[in-house]
């Protein structure tokens, strides 16, 4: 009798190990593909619209080439830059926007000099007051 017990015990625990779930897997991978080409740098939250000249700051520019924002960032971990987000569309801002594709002009590349931050932002859709 001992030794039916032991094996419909057996049983009994074979049965709710087959029945338990795998376990999950961790880490997901989401290709985003790659970063919107615009002239002046794009927003850096979805749906990643191009940014008008006068937005990013001269920080955000290695020679002409924007360093990226949102998924695409390509600065340092503690990179802080200017924005002028008076240039961002959920400020108010109805002026012209550059298309996907367009070619960088340098005459409308604001320098250091004229260029009026407002937000400091990390590149990855975090904003705070600017440092002065």
């Amino acid at each position: 009798m001992r030794g039916f017990k032991v094996l419909v015990l057996a049983t009994a625990v074979a049965g709710c190990l087959a029945a338990a779930p795998p376990p999950a897997v961790a880490g997901v991978s989401i290709d985003i593909g790659v970063a919107p080409v615009c002239p002046y740098g794009y927003y850096d939250a979805a749906p990643y619209s191009c940014a008008p000249s006068g937005y990013y700051g001269p920080e955000w520019f290695s020679g002409d080439v924007f360093i990226g924002a949102g998924p695409w960032f390509h600065g340092p971990g503690n990179f802080r830059g200017n924005v002028n987000r008076s240039f961002h569309p959920d400020y108010g801002y109805r002026g012209p926007m550059p298309n996907r594709g367009e070619r960088f002009d340098p005459a409308k590349r604001v320098d250091k000099e004229h260029f009026r931050g407002n937000e400091e932002r990390d590149g990855r859709g975090h904003a705070s007051e600017p440092r002065h």
